[in-house]
């Protein structure tokens, strides 16, 4: 079996939650952790954040506890999951996304996932006239519900899910249902649409289903007095009266002519065909003309349930919406935005018995002829049955009485394309009961604010997602046959679904062509755009993209060319104007117009990120429209920015490190000072994956001095959060870049930075490698603090390899060269270090006299995070000395000083300390409480040592939980 067959494991939803692996059963846990795995599960392999979680379970009252809970819950899951992961192993399954979590749907055989699949089968076979084998699919559907879904999980968002998944059961069943009365099947049906109208007298569906087989039964006064209670109940529980469907059914039964028995049930029901669309022609009950103008679905349409999911959600699932509802779905070019919508339409359109309406409104045409309203409305009215001499001239008017039309009538109406606010308002109607979809690439946050618009923003393709489109477009068959290759596909076309279209359009047009051969050639063209030419203008992901580009202001344009020079992951508000080099004000505006047009992505608030292929438009843009000159200014203004920000950060973290000397920084590169340590400290941490990509990024742009000083101005930070491996490749581009800029003391700085995250990391012949080196080349440049920052390094590397006497004498060159040039920090710094090495060699009272010492130093000099060290320091002493009360009162002092500077994972350390401390005194609540803290910290930033903390909380729990560790 493959590892990826191993990985994988089934789960049932539909009935009470349960999972197996390999046909044995999981137990997975207390109600709140099977709702955190259901969440999961619902979300279908996209992140659920933190903040979703606590208001899923809890809702408007957490526990204060609310987010350790959860991730213990995560924690166990990921081990219930996958059981045997090695403790410094990644999580495969359960991954930690952003601030919240996925989990991966193609590791997951669900039964929600075939009762979907047998549905839109049946769909198929329906619209092939195949009616009996599309009963049997719904019938096998309907077999795999085992009672009501998620039974006994708690949460509001639970039960909300609850309440989407019987609605697609009871959509399923009217399908079925209303197919047999169409075969003829009315007194077979009969008993199961009483059982189910006594179940949901409300659903108006159920009830003209319930007539039609009572009147074909010859039943026709039973039928009358289910409409007369069925009335009765809708006007007493919510106040109105049946629907137009239900009211012709009922005229009918009044008329006693042909009546239901005459037409399908489809017709009665009020639904379409299989797609959900009825022709234009007849008019329906009181001659009132049904339209049906969607355009036809895509027959390979694959992916995006979670929208359509969300989607569905917004019609009522009992009688008809009161007021008109909104929909805008928004999205960068190419993302599927019509595809989705008219796909969805024809899954809903059944809920419209009074017909479709579609427009496209071209907001986006190359032409640039963008629809007005009116000619908008003039095509709404005539298919609505209102001639056209009879349409006035004024738009005022014309949308007076599109209202009038739509009064008392339920229909779907699809605005496709729009532009702007403006272009849409007048074709909203006022009467409830219409459901209005708007597509654009720009937000129209005018249709949120002023109409209440439901947003939908569309982004690319999950994996899963894309495959899933090759396979339908390319057939199951060729992808599996080259697993690999197609996944290289999908990654090269950034999961766009344009991009997707095209490729698999080309690889369809010549079916002997590799798959592999295909992936080649996109590598080949990587960055470019030149592999996406479709054969005309609206399959041409350049083309299409220009149209938006075009539309954009002069400034906002030129800053869409620079954000390409910005080596990602994302750019924040501040790098964006250095950039630009604009003020921050003005660049806010600029970016609000650029995601407002879809060409930019908010993916947190004041964090962006471009699009692969966008990016690749935009380099091409920037090669076009701008000369070499402007792009190296604008380089210069980014690596200032980032280099001189690093170096506030570095400073308001330690404000006794020594000062560099730094470049020239340009006027407008406007980079950020930090009031204290905790705002020092967020910055960096929120800017991690930024800072690792800058520094290779200055170094591949010929800024050497820029890569090794912000290396430089890094190493403090990523040293003391742990981030080890990135400091080796930070590191190592340093070292490259000040070779390369010929300098020695930015070498020797770099290769102190590899000698420390190689110790780190237990790599002591590398370790002491550069460390010797930086000693050397420190030395020959007589520079006294960088001896003593190597010699302290070596006195490390020495206790990691039990020499704890070389050690000391390292720490003692150190203190001297400290005490020559003054640096009382410095100093303090090492007698914390010399207390350590005296408690691993258990002298623990030397240790006591060395952290006094240099606390004294700390205080004096106002040093937070120099004490913060040695009172963890201190804290271990005592603890060793069994003086645990004090060691607690000393281990509290420094958690609560980390705390305030923001050192989370030194904070964690601190907290395992404590944790221990209690748990030698017996107080094993306090124990358990401090090492949950400590693991929520390490699971946050996604360290190793948090399978350690997991191991500690799971010896509390076990039958020596009350004793002591060991020294």
């Amino acid at each position: 079996m493959d590892a990826r067959a191993q990985e994988s494991f089934q789960v049932s939803l539909l009935g009470p939650l349960r999972a197996w692996r390999q046909e044995a059963e999981l137990p997975l846990g207390p109600p709140q952790q099977r709702a955190v795995l259901a969440l999961l599960l619902l979300r279908r392999g996209r992140a659920v954040a933190l903040g979703e979680l606590v208001d899923g379970i809890w809702g408007a009252d957490p526990p204060a506890a609310a987010v350790s809970v959860l991730r213990t819950y995560v924690s166990r899951l990921r081990k219930l999951l996958e059981p045997g992961r090695p403790a410094d192993e990644a999580p495969r399954l359960l991954v930690s996304l952003g601030d919240g979590y996925a989990l991966r749907s193609d590791a997951v055989l669900s039964d929600l996932d075939r009762f979907e699949d047998l549905v839109e089968r049946a769909g198929a076979l329906r619209a092939e006239g195949a009616d009996r084998a599309a009963v049997d699919l719904l019938r096998d559907a309907d077999a795999l519900w085992e009672g009501v879904p998620l039974t006994g999980l708690p949460g509001p968002r639970i039960e909300a899910e609850r309440g989407h998944l019987e609605e697609r059961r009871l959509a399923a069943l009217e399908t079925r249902l209303r197919i047999e009365l169409d075969l003829g099947e009315h007194a077979r049906v009969l008993p199961e649409l009483t059982a189910l109208c006594a179940a949901h007298p409300l659903r108006e569906a159920l009830c003209e289903l319930r007539i039609i087989a009572l009147y074909r039964g010859g039943r026709r006064a039973e039928a009358l007095d289910v409409y007369a209670r069925t009335r009765r109940l809708l006007v007493e529980e919510l106040g109105i009266e049946p629907g137009p469907s239900l009211r012709a059914l009922h005229a009918d039964l009044l008329a006693d002519d042909a009546g239901p028995a005459a037409r399908p049930a489809s017709a009665d029901a009020g639904h379409g065909s299989a797609s959900g669309a009825e022709p234009d022609g007849p008019p329906g009950p009181g001659g009132i003309v049904r339209p049906s103008q969607l355009p036809a679905d895509l027959v390979t349409f694959a992916g995006r349930r979670a929208e359509l999911d969300c989607a569905a959600a917004l019609l009522p699932d009992r009688g008809h919406p009161q007021t008109p509802l909104l929909g805008l779905v928004s999205g960068m070019a190419g993302a599927g935005k019509t595809t989705l919508v008219v796909h969805w339409a024809h899954q809903m359109a059944h809920r419209f018995p009074d017909g479709s309406l579609y427009v496209n409104l071209r907001g986006h045409d190359p032409s640039g002829s963008r629809m007005d309203p009116r000619e908008a409305l003039e095509r709404f009215l005539v298919a609505l049955g209102v001639a056209p001499q009879a349409i006035p001239e004024g738009l005022d008017a014309q949308a007076a009485l599109y209202r009038g039309v739509l009064a008392g009538r339920r229909l779907l109406i699809v605005l496709d394309n729009a532009a702007d606010t403006e272009q849409v308002e007048p074709l909203l109607p006022a009467a409830p009961g219409c459901f209005v979809v708007v597509t654009s690439r720009s937000r129209l946050s005018g249709l949120v604010a002023r109409h209440g618009a439901h947003p939908l923003t569309l982004g690319v393709l999950s994996c899963g997602e894309s495959l899933e489109l090759l396979a339908r477009r390319l057939g199951a068959a060729r992808v599996d046959a080259e697993p690999e290759a197609a996944r290289a596909i999908v990654e090269l076309c950034a999961r766009l679904p344009l991009a997707l279209s095209i490729v698999a359009a080309r690889a369809a047009l010549h079916p002997g062509f590799r798959l592999a051969d295909i992936a080649a050639e996109l590598r080949k063209d990587h960055g470019s755009l030149d592999a996406f030419a479709g054969d005309d203008v609206g399959t041409d992901v350049r083309a299409v993209f220009s149209w938006s580009y075009q539309a954009l202001s002069p400034q906002a344009a030129r800053l869409f060319r620079r954000l390409a020079l910005h080596p990602g992951p994302d750019v924040t508000h501040a790098a964006a104007a250095a950039l630009a080099g604009v003020p921050p004000r003005q660049v806010r505006a600029l970016l609000t117009e650029l995601t407002g047009a879809s060409l930019l992505t908010e993916r947190a608030p004041g964090r962006f990120v471009l699009h692969d292929l966008l990016r690749a438009y935009a380099a091409e843009r920037t090669e076009a429209e701008d000369g070499p000159p402007e792009s190296a200014a604008a380089l210069l203004r980014l690596h200032s920015h980032f280099l001189f920000t690093a170096h506030n950060a570095a400073t308001a973290l330690d404000p006794f490190r020594e000062a560099m000397p730094l470049p020239p920084c340009p006027p407008d590169a406007a980079p950020l000072r930090f009031g204290d340590r905790a705002q020092a400290a967020a910055w960096l941490r929120t800017e991690r994956y930024v800072l690792r990509e800058i520094v290779g990024h200055a170094a591949a742009h010929g800024y050497h001095t820029h890569a090794w000083l912000t290396a430089a101005a890094l190493n403090v930070y990523f040293n003391r959060l742990g981030y080890w491996h990135d400091l080796l490749e930070i590191e190592g581009t340093a070292l490259r870049s000040a070779r390369a800029a010929g300098s020695a003391i930015g070498q020797a700085y770099a290769l102190c930075g590899l000698g420390g995250a190689h110790s780190q990391l237990n790599h002591p012949e590398q370790a002491l490698r550069h460390l010797e080196d930086a000693l050397r080349l420190f030395r020959s440049a007589c520079h006294p603090m960088g001896q003593a920052l190597v010699h302290r390094g070596l006195a490390y590397l020495s206790n990691r390899g039990g020499r704890p006497q070389d050690a000391l004498d390292h720490y003692a060159r150190a203190i001297e060269l400290y005490r020559s040039e003054g640096n009382v920090s410095g100093e303090a710094g090492v007698l914390n270090q010399v207390a350590w090495t005296y408690i691993l060699i258990d002298e623990h009272e030397k240790a006591l006299l060395r952290c006094e010492e240099a606390i004294a130093h700390c205080q004096e000099l106002g040093d937070p995070y120099g004490e913060a060290s040695t009172q963890d320091t201190l804290g271990y002493a005592l603890y060793h000395l069994r003086r645990y009360p004090q060691a607690i009162e000393r281990f509290e002092r420094s958690q609560r000083l980390f705390h305030e500077i923001g050192d989370r994972f030194l904070e964690s350390d601190v907290l395992r300390h404590l944790g221990a401390a209690h748990r030698a005194t017996g107080d094993l609540g306090a124990a358990r409480e401090a090492l949950t803290a400590a693991l929520a910290l390490l699971e946050e930033g996604g360290h190793t040592e948090a399978d350690e903390v997991r191991r500690e909380l799971s010896e509390l729990s076990g039958p020596n939980g009350g004793n002591a560790p060991s020294g």
